[in-house]
């Protein structure tokens, strides 16, 4: 797939989505990476093209940017896909369907065997696991930084109050000040781990779903496309 051809992006979307040109009709935001900060309530999804379960909408954009940014040149898997599609509603079996799209893959251009499928599907699979794989990392990171703090500090407001409970008077409003401070930070701890989560689950959702659709086909191919 030539990087210059319009609706790159929109025809990746329609290959992990249902109803992709409804989803496209709002713009895809390019992101390096998948935001960790965003609120834990309910994100808006949209259906995967397998129809078998509900994705989280910004993660989809973060994936076909994604591949849409490592698309290689020339005809590879996205074309044979985008054959695939074509042959839904001929009353074709699956079997048939496949071989069918190899058929049309090879009269635009395409290679002559099927490496080119198989090894394109694996280089956008490795793209997935290696994104997954920085994902995780910054998953790790945010929580070491945000909860990691809360937790050090909440030591060390322990300890403190323990030498201020010998000391005078006086000092009372600094331990109760402190005390307030406390159940803050263990509401802060609970509510920064659950966002960060929620996001982490909605990413493995999402990133499975589209591995799950890239193996899938692979599978196909190979059964085939002997």
């Amino acid at each position: 797939m030539a990087d210059s051809e319009p609706g790159i992006g929109k025809k990746i979307l329609s290959f992990f989505i249902k109803d992709a040109d409804e989803m496209a009709a709002r713009p895809v935001v390019a992101s390096s990476a998948p935001e960790l900060s965003k609120p834990a309530s309910p994100p808006a999804t949209v259906t995967n093209a397998a129809g078998t379960g509900q994705v989280d909408r910004k993660f989809v954009e973060h994936f076909v940017t994604l591949l849409e940014k490592a698309n290689l040149p020339g005809p590879d898997y996205f074309e044979y896909k985008q054959a695939l599609q074509s042959m839904e509603g001929l009353g074709l079996g699956e079997e048939k369907q496949f071989q069918a799209a190899w058929a049309s893959f090879k009269a635009m251009g395409g290679a002559k065997d099927t490496t080119v499928l198989k090894t394109s599907a694996d280089q956008y699979l490795g793209i997935l696991s290696k994104d997954r794989d920085a994902f995780l990392k910054d998953v790790e990171k945010a929580i070491k930084d945000r909860v990691g703090t809360l937790q050090d500090e909440h030591k060390k407001l322990e300890e403190t109050n323990a030498a201020y409970a010998q000391q005078i008077i006086d000092l009372q409003k600094k331990i109760d000040d402190n005390k307030n401070r406390l159940g803050q930070i263990s509401g802060e701890v609970s509510e920064q781990t659950a966002k960060i989560n929620t996001n982490k689950d909605s990413f493995e959702v999402t990133y499975l779903s589209f591995v799950d659709q890239l193996k899938a086909d692979l599978a196909k191919i190979n059964q085939y496309l002997q």
